[in-house]
């Protein structure tokens, strides 16, 4: 009797496996070609591009230490001799600095991204599909969280873990996971209804199972979408709080902290404070970019909007 019931089991799975196939593979491939076809997608992966390659490769090519001072050589302008962005108010090299402060801000979106993306995906998949207690506990969490303001939920955790990138991680990283946990969960009890969800359950599949397996590919898309804003979110918040001082420490610089140091000389020399500046607008605008090209990729109704205005 176990090995019919293994069998039949075995057999729901195939036809579901061949189902979604059916009816995703072909989804899939027009997502590609609409990636290749989507401007704002290539403009924002031509900008990421070059911030990612400014923020790993930059430094060795400028040759310079970014917390070596030089007080006979302070706030020189861009272009100056062997200083491509000049220099600030300690005569350190403006370019280099820089180049370290976008690698500072990529790490923190890194760390952040990772943490939200894993926890909201986990719970409000879990709450989504498990209901009952564990949704109500879960959605009790995360709305409670969901209610502190980013600049609040970063000084407790300064106060708790002290000053620096850990505690920024940790605080922006918690609330993007419960921004993703809210979305995650939405899309799942949507696809609770659906009839291949329904013929799963029917065909004795583990819950588990139905979630890893034939629900988390459907809502991967909308999370990837949601996390690509919530990277953007996590760059200007690292910013905001390294320019009050609760971020990256000195001498490691972060473009916040720039912008900070820089505006008590911007009569002076405005570079120090106006290059970090468009710094953090570079990557911030190369991230909302993508994240708009992948909400039109992965957008069904997107998509058949302007299919009908095409028309």
């Amino acid at each position: 009797m176990n090995e019919e019931t293994q069998t039949q089991q075995q057999d729901w799975e195939t036809q579901l496996q061949a189902y979604e196939e059916a009816q995703h593979v072909g989804t899939v491939r027009r997502s590609l070609r609409s990636m290749r076809h989507n401007k704002l997608l290539l403009v924002g992966l031509a900008l990421g591009v070059i911030v990612l390659i400014a923020g790993v490769l930059g430094p060795q090519f400028t040759g310079q230490d970014y917390a070596t001072q030089n007080f006979q050589n302070v706030n020189q302008p861009p272009l100056s001799e062997g200083h491509l962005f000049g220099t600030d108010s300690l005569g350190r090299d403006l370019a280099t600095r820089t180049f370290v402060g976008i690698r500072v801000s990529l790490i923190v979106a890194a760390g952040v991204t990772l943490m939200s993306m894993v926890a909201g995906i986990v719970l409000g998949m879990v709450a989504g599909f498990l209901g009952g207690w564990i949704d109500r506990s879960i959605r009790g969490a995360v709305d409670f969280v969901w209610g502190f303001p980013l600049i609040l939920v970063a000084v407790l955790f300064a106060a708790g873990f002290g000053e620096g990138l850990f505690p920024v991680i940790l605080a922006v990283g918690l609330v993007n996971t419960a921004a993703i946990a809210r979305v995650v969960r939405g899309e799942v009890m949507a696809l609770k209804e659906l009839e291949f969800i329904e013929a799963a359950h029917a065909g004795g599949l583990s819950t588990f199972r139905i979630m890893w397996r034939h629900a988390f590919p459907n809502i991967l898309g909308p999370a990837l979408v949601l996390t690509s804003y919530y990277v953007a979110v996590a760059i200007i918040a690292e910013s905001a709080l390294s320019f009050i001082g609760l971020g990256a420490q000195p001498p490691l610089p972060s473009l916040g902290q720039m912008v900070a140091d820089g505006r008590n000389f911007l009569r002076l020399n405005h570079w120090a404070a106006t290059i970090p500046g468009l710094t953090i607008v570079m990557m911030v605008l190369s991230v909302s970019l993508i994240g708009d090209g992948l909400r039109d990729v992965f957008d069904p109704r997107l998509r058949h909007e302007a299919k009908g205005v095409d028309d």
